[in-house]
């Protein structure tokens, strides 16, 4: 329970971040040029924001340690319905019936999930399974610099949701199979950890630049899919990852809709004040 209450929360400080760096660019923007000093005042939701992630992303990290990625990953793509709650109550805003519906089916996504999924550490890959990850850290840095170099901005724009779901992914698979050995700092020589370092900054970097050149929701929408699915697919083949007995199928259909209901919520990604 411990482990699912983390990653609960980690879903809720990524919903909030969102809100609080869009009120925080709000601000800044709306303050006189010159003025250094009170253009970061007014942008202090924004690095309130970041702090939120970093929480996020430390729970996330601790979650792995016990839950599948099929349920971890849907949850944290499951962020971007708490954004769309927060932008009602913070911001005044309004849900389609769509949303609202795909805030219900992501709900009960979540719960089949919660129910479905087997507790348990990832298998141990080895150094050999580090390296490897690390490699794929690499491969991931190409898609990143194939989609960065490309001049037609909408497949530029695809190529780098693409490497961001990517990226967002090796950092899940990292974390799951990374070993805490004692005294703790020696996991600073493990290559897991390298690949988890790697896969978050590309990550990042490539989501800004596939929403500096393509729509929101084209983009979070490719993030999301590519994020939640492929390591998913790792986990279960892979790494240990199962599903209680008789809950096959109910895995199966939380992990769907989720998916969806996060999808239909894809433009919610980012917030405009």
């Amino acid at each position: 329970m411990f482990a699912i209450a983390g990653v609960v929360l980690a879903a809720i400080a990524y919903g909030a971040a969102t809100i609080l760096q869009a009120i925080g660019v709000q601000r800044m923007g709306a303050t006189p040029e010159g003025r250094l000093v009170t253009r970061l005042w007014a942008g202090r939701s924004y690095a309130a924001g970041l702090v939120l992630d970093a929480a996020g992303f430390v729970l996330s990290v601790v979650a792995l340690r016990s839950l599948p990625l099929f349920m971890v990953e849907s949850m944290l793509a499951s962020s971007v319905g708490v954004t769309a709650v927060l932008a009602v109550l913070v911001l005044r805003d309004r849900l389609s019936a769509r949303e609202v519906a795909a805030l219900v089916v992501s709900g009960i996504g979540l719960v089949l999930l919660a129910i479905s999924a087997h507790e348990g550490p990832g298998s141990d890959i080895g150094a050999a399974g580090g390296w490897l990850l690390v490699g794929c850290g690499v491969l991931v840095c190409g898609v990143f610099a194939a989609g960065l170099a490309d001049r037609r901005s909408a497949r530029s724009a695809y190529t780098l949701a693409a490497a961001a779901g990517l990226g967002f992914g090796l950092t899940g698979v990292a974390a799951r199979v990374l070993v805490l050995p004692d005294p703790w700092w020696h996991t600073a020589g493990q290559p897991a950890l390298w690949a988890l370092v790697l896969g978050g900054a590309v990550a990042i970097v490539s989501y800004g630049f596939a929403l500096n050149r393509g729509g929101t929701t084209t983009v979070a929408a490719i993030t999301f899919a590519v994020e939640t699915v492929v390591p998913a697919a790792v986990g279960l083949l892979w790494l240990g990852d199962s599903v209680r007995d008789g809950f096959a199928a109910v895995a199966v259909v939380g992990f769907v809709a989720t998916l969806g209901g996060c999808l239909l919520l894809a433009r919610r990604a980012e917030i405009e004040v």
